[in-house]
């Protein structure tokens, strides 16, 4: 590779950069459906490591680990909501300080579980509308599914009914 082709691809690549210095971001929606905002982003941005230490923590136990717990595949209690595992991702990738203070903190002065019970109520009235939409698009796709299945039942019982009653009338004797 010669010298001037070098510089000819170094310099399209910065002006590309130049042109277009912020690419479009193609998990905004996601991030607003999972309640990671500006706002929150300022706010958890905000968050030291006193602001973990210092927390009062109520007994764990809501959070120990009995029978009845969740688990997940990896046989790991499981304490988050779904929702909630999406935002924590969606809030560690974007906040990186976050990440190192979590670094910080797990399993030193916290553990995992007690870090993001402290972090969800800290962040509790900043996501919960969030969080409550998200439940009720939940609620409403289980009730459509199972409209759809009704719907589908109800169709084969009609079907089933009026091939018997064809059936029964093939079997009824004709009169001449």
């Amino acid at each position: 590779m010669d010298l001037s082709s070098w510089f000819r691809r170094t310099h399209l690549r910065n002006t590309e950069k130049t042109q277009n210095p912020d690419p479009p971001k193609q998990n905004e929606p996601e991030q607003e459906l999972f309640g990671v905002t500006e706002q929150l982003i300022n706010l958890v941005k905000s968050f030291t490591l006193e602001t973990f230490k210092s927390f009062p923590l109520p007994d764990d136990e809501g959070a120990t680990c009995g029978d009845n717990s969740l688990t997940t595949s990896s046989n790991i209690q499981k304490d988050l909501s779904e929702w909630q595992e999406r935002h924590a991702m969606l809030v560690l990738s974007k906040v990186k300080e976050l990440s190192h203070l979590r670094y910080k903190l797990c399993p030193g002065h916290l553990k995992e579980h007690q870090f993001w019970r402290v972090y969800f109520m800290l962040v509790k009235k900043e996501v919960a509308e969030y969080e409550l939409h998200a439940i009720q698009l939940a609620k409403l796709k289980e009730v459509k599914m199972e409209n759809e299945r009704c719907t589908s039942a109800d169709a084969c019982e009609v079907e089933m009914a009026e091939a018997k009653h064809i059936g029964v009338a093939s079997l009824a004797p004709t009169t001449p």
